[in-house]
């Protein structure tokens, strides 16, 4: 499915997630349904910032920006790690206030049955937004479909903590499990930022270099040696360069021919590649 309209549906999806859990803290009064919520807020605001880089990230190169823009995606998910650690805040300072003044909650079975639905509909949200950066290499959506798992798996961390605190007539659980979500959420910002970070820094594509080596040394026979090689990603783009050692002897005519075929053997095997070799004779060639 397009990249757009699963990033709009994530937009769509947000706000009746964040209705349904609004409600759930409303016939309550728990702060750790209240913290669920607030996270909602900026699970919108990202998936708004989500929607705005996929569409940016697709506009082709133009004089100003040579290489594209599909680093957008990373400033996008660096955005969204400070918003999550924002949140994390917020809902711990909540959680905090109520520790020290628990009070007695109230509908709590119908409030967490219907937090636990929209809970469903953010796993949906997340499986949907997974499978399709999966498909696409999107930074942007990948990054939002773990902001959404990690809501889920904390949202079931609340409800089970609530439960079992009123079961056991003991409402000072309900705010403890909200410090726990603020530091799930907290860790997640940070993985975010880290995440984000290593794209914007341009951080070496290990991987990429490995595979790229492998078709490289499929060669090996008819090149002197080959070094220098560096990678960085934009995007789903990734950029390699590397020098190439070559007979002297050869022209310039059978060097640009032998060139071309490495670079198209790399684009067969590894079409999000963007290679470039610069060519050194055999007396220049470095060990």
């Amino acid at each position: 499915m397009n990249k757009k309209i699963i990033a709009a549906s994530a937009i769509v999806g947000g706000v009746l997630i964040f209705a349904v859990k609004l409600y759930a803290w409303w016939i309550s009064g728990s702060v750790a349904l209240l913290s669920d919520a607030l996270e909602s807020i900026v699970n919108i605001l990202a998936s708004i910032m989500m929607f705005a880089s996929v569409v940016i990230s697709e506009q082709p190169p133009d004089e100003e920006h040579r290489y594209g823009h599909q680093k957008i995606e990373n400033i996008s998910c660096l955005i969204e790690g400070i918003l999550v650690i924002i949140a994390g805040f917020l809902i711990g300072r909540a959680a905090l206030g109520r520790l020290f003044n628990p009070v007695t909650l109230g509908s709590l079975n119908y409030a967490v049955i219907i937090s636990l639905f929209a809970t469903s509909l953010n796993g949906l949200l997340s499986w949907l937004l997974m499978r399709t950066a999966e498909k696409t290499s999107s930074l942007a959506l990948e990054g939002d479909a773990k902001h959404l798992l990690s809501d889920v798996v904390s949202s079931v961390g609340v409800a089970v903590g609530l439960f079992i605190g009123q079961g056991l007539g003991t409402p000072v659980l309900d705010p403890v499990m909200a410090l726990i979500v603020a530091f799930l959420v907290l860790n997640m910002g940070v993985g975010l930022i880290r995440k984000s970070g290593g794209g914007l820094l341009d951080e070496a594509c290990e991987e990429t270099e490995q595979e790229i080596r492998r078709i490289m040394d499929a060669h090996y026979e008819s090149f002197v040696d080959y070094h220098n090689l560096k990678t960085r990603k934009s995007g789903e783009q990734i950029f390699a360069e590397l020098h190439l050692s070559l007979d002297g002897s050869l022209s310039v005519q059978e060097a640009h021919d032998f060139t071309d075929h490495l670079e198209e053997d790399i684009r067969k095997e590894l079409p999000n590649v963007s290679v470039t070799i610069h060519i050194e004779p055999e007396k220049n060639s470095e060990a």
